[in-house]
């Protein structure tokens, strides 16, 4: 008998055994997959060809629904226009205007402050066919924030856009200053999101210092390419001023531009 209960004591210590080394496995394999949290600064490199730029190579984006071109549009011209908005100046009804003239959608990517200030420009950002994405409440670098903190600041506009405007936030979002880790794009897929980073983008976000309209519109001139989506701040004189020139243009060139709901998957 005694035997038998010694047998049986070995034989549930190795099944113990094998069970944490199974759960340690396991652990490790969640630790993996979340990523690293290494901050990462967005960066591009532009040519003179107007081919797809060069884009910062440290983390696969196509691993975490993130975009900064249409990868599947290499030989199509098409365009995404995409505004950042972090505060109102004054611009974005022109802005808005020029869009509706020019039957152009865009994504506008709106913090909880822009909505709280602006609902009425975010109503009719949806019921003018735009998309209206997340760029979190308070503008922080998400790297050097909490999984719970950055989770908070994802919901909690998304939130504050359905009760301020009625509509609900479209599941794009836009991390603040370009800056993302692959912890963090592990993170916002997981909520749903779809992150959208650029190819294109100029000094534009200082109200004191404005390029230009001519330098607007030299910029896309310049640096068009099959499958861009340009940044651009609502806060701007200079693309309030050149954004119907620069339709204009674009479409002179073949452009069709187009809304993120039709940017493909990978």
């Amino acid at each position: 008998m005694r035997k038998v209960f010694l047998l049986f004591c070995i034989i549930c210590m190795l099944g113990l055994a094998g069970c944490q080394k199974e759960e340690a496995q396991v652990e490790t394999t969640k630790v993996i997959s979340q990523g690293s949290n290494t901050k990462e600064g967005w960066w591009l490199k532009r040519n003179k060809e107007h081919q797809q730029p060069e884009f910062s190579q440290n983390v696969d984006l196509s691993k975490y629904d993130a975009y900064s071109v249409d990868t599947k549009a290499k030989n199509k011209k098409v365009m995404y226009l995409t505004f950042d908005c972090g505060y109102e100046n004054g611009f974005t009804p022109k802005i808005l205007d020029v869009l509706k003239k020019e039957k152009v959608p865009a994504a506008f990517f709106v913090t909880k402050p822009f909505i709280r200030e602006n609902p009425d420009l975010v109503k009719r950002m949806k019921k003018e066919g735009h998309v209206v994405g997340n760029h979190t409440v308070h503008h922080k670098s998400m790297p050097t924030v909490s999984d719970r903190d950055n989770k908070q600041e994802l919901i909690d506009c998304a939130e504050y856009c359905k009760k301020a405007t009625g509509y609900d936030m479209d599941m794009f979002m836009r991390p603040p200053m370009g800056e993302y880790s692959e912890h963090t794009l592990a993170l916002t897929k997981k909520l749903g999101y779809k992150t959208v980073f650029w190819s294109m983008a100029y000094v534009d976000f200082n109200v004191n210092s404005q390029p230009g309209k001519d330098y607007v519109v030299r910029h896309f001139e310049e640096n068009y390419h099959n499958g861009a989506i340009p940044l651009m701040h609502n806060v701007s004189q200079s693309n309030a001023e050149a954004l119907e020139t620069v339709i204009k243009n674009m479409r002179a060139k073949g452009f069709e531009f187009r809304s993120l709901k039709k940017l493909p998957d990978y």
